[in-house]
């Protein structure tokens, strides 16, 4: 199944405004990171397997959610 750019771009926005609610309510860094690196891990293993790499895509999803849970957390328990 092929999916077109507008379809792609799409369902990145919908797992990025997911991510954000649920990293909201995160308390402190250790949380968000956690949080963030499982829903980058899945947002970036259900893109990788569209362009034909879900390991790939898993892996930097996990790294880059991982890092801005931990910067949203950290932001979160200094307010």
């Amino acid at each position: 199944m092929r999916f077109t750019r507008a379809t792609k771009r799409n369902l990145m926005s919908v797992g990025v405004a997911g991510a954000a609610l649920v990293l909201a309510g995160c308390s402190n860094a250790g949380e968000g990171a956690v949080s963030g690196a499982a829903l980058g891990a899945l947002a970036g293993f259900g893109l990788g397997s569209l362009s034909g790499d879900a390991g790939k895509g898993a892996a930097a999803g996990a790294i880059i959610g991982g890092v801005g849970g931990a910067v949203l957390g950290d932001q979160n328990s200094r307010r």
